[in-house]
Parts: structure tokens; sequence; C-alpha cells
């Protein structure tokens, strides 16, 4: 990711099919299309994380499938 996302506009690209209050794992585009957020469950298992070896900075979230499945199959 090319530092903070800051007050710049994000576009909704797709969300989960299930979530039933809007505030559920989501992709999100940036307005240059060149970097995505991605907002899901924070990974707390620790042997997940061992696993992932994270610097400084970063996080991992766990997204359900249909959330990248309903992206890329709208881009196709």
């Amino acid at each position: 990711m090319h530092g903070h996302v800051g007050a710049r506009m994000l576009r909704k690209l797709s969300g989960d099919p299930e979530c039933k209050n809007g505030t559920c794992p989501t992709l999100w585009g940036t307005e240059q299309d060149t970097d995505y957020v991605v907002q899901g469950y924070v990974v707390t298992d620790p042997e997940r994380l061992a696993q992932l070896d994270l610097p400084e900075g970063e996080t991992a979230v766990l997204v359900p499938a249909s959330v990248l499945e309903e992206y890329f199959r709208a881009q196709r």
C-alpha cells in the first residue's frame, strides 16, 4: 500500500452478500485503482499470525471468499 489513504475517497467494489447490517467485510477501490482497501475481521489467532510474520504497520484481515468472488465476477 502506498501510505495512508487519509481523506481520499474510496469506492465500494463488493461486499458480503450475507451482510445484514451494512458494516460487513467489503472490498474498496481507491481513486486511481492502484490500491485496494479490504475491510474484514482482524486475524487474532496466534498460530495464523506467526505464519504471516507481519512487519510493523501491517495487519491481517479475514474476508469471506464471496466478497472477492463478487468483485472478480463483475470484472468479466
